[in-house]
């Protein structure tokens, strides 16, 4: 059997495994098993600098079951990666969860930088792009933070600069919402705030003018296009590389903050478990292709998962 290397990424809203092996030159990683659980391991950490029991109960629950997944496929010892992000970089009692979760799996997590997180999510997202389509942007937004990367790949590939900001689906979801649906203002300051970070964006990547394809990662991104296409069941292969056009994100972004939960779980494509902090990961996408004036974006379904898998093929 072909080697197995496994990923784990604990984020501030989700926690996601990759399991894969080597692929061939034009498909560098092929994927054995992707799952996805919501476990909101950020919940409160804005307001209260920690991390909360139950949350990070919930995420070590399914970090034995990730556990269980990977010895059932064969996933050797000392082939996982897991790493944590932006919940864990802004709490204080982060080793105290670091201690469980690697009771559960075997393996420490590591603590990523925001710079770290950017350059995974660009080597997973590019991975499978023509070199061509480039310079790229890319931004991966997640639940408390997000990461922005601009580069080119091929032999000659460079990370050209990257930035992290803390705006994410969660983090303005508890900071900025407290009706359902979410009043007007209320929709407005998150946007605001959104779009004050990204004068640090445009500061730092003195090179986004040049940008000829964008790529946009994680939950909010791909609820958006499994929304705007309709699909009352996941499919990955129509979600990963579709184009989601602006006009198309604004009118999702319209139809679901006006409406209360309970009616925005009919749209199909969105997941129950995201219905709470969907409203506010738009805020963070229309803000986004609004300051920029991107007319539309490539989605895609590989990220930092597959940059963390490919960095454990590269070892050898």
């Amino acid at each position: 059997m072909t080697e197995r290397v496994a990923a784990i990424d604990i984020g501030t809203n989700s926690t996601r495994l990759l399991v894969a092996e080597r692929g061939d030159g034009s498909v560098p990683l092929v994927t054995v098993e992707r799952l996805m659980r919501i476990t909101r391991l950020g919940q409160g950490v804005d307001r209260t600098g920690s991390l909360d029991a139950e949350a990070m109960d919930r995420t070590v629950t399914v970090l034995a079951d990730y556990r269980r997944v990977m010895d059932d496929l064969g996933v050797p010892a000392g082939r996982v990666r897991m790493t944590a992000t932006s919940a864990s970089r802004d709490a204080s009692n982060r080793e105290v969860f670091f201690d469980a979760a690697e009771a559960a799996v075997g393996v420490r997590p590591e603590l990523l930088s925001g710079d770290d997180e950017a350059a995974l999510s660009f080597a997973g997202a590019t991975a499978d792009v023509d070199p061509a389509l480039g310079p790229f942007l890319v931004f991966d937004l997640g639940g408390g933070s997000t990461e922005f990367v601009i580069g080119t790949t091929g032999p000659d590939g460079a990370i050209d600069g990257q930035i992290s900001v803390d705006i994410g689906c969660v983090r303005l979801t508890e900071r900025f919402f407290t009706t359902d649906p979410p009043a007007p203002e209320d929709l407005t300051a998150a946007i605001s705030y959104t779009d004050a970070w990204l004068d640090d964006v445009e500061r730092e990547l003195t090179g986004i003018g040049a940008v000829r394809t964008t790529i946009g990662l994680a939950g909010t991104v791909s609820t958006v296009a499994a929304v705007e296409q309709g699909l009352a069941i996941y499919d990955r292969d129509a979600i990963h590389h579709f184009a989601l056009t602006k006009d198309a994100a604004e009118d999702v972004f319209r139809t679901l903050a006006t409406e209360a939960r309970a009616d925005r779980l009919h749209n199909p494509g969105l997941e129950e478990a995201r219905a709470d902090v969907i409203v506010g990961g738009c805020c963070a996408l229309v803000a986004i292709l609004r300051r920029f004036a991107l007319d539309e974006i490539v989605c895609s379904e590989a990220d930092i998962l597959d940059g963390l898998a490919l960095s454990l093929l590269r070892q050898d």
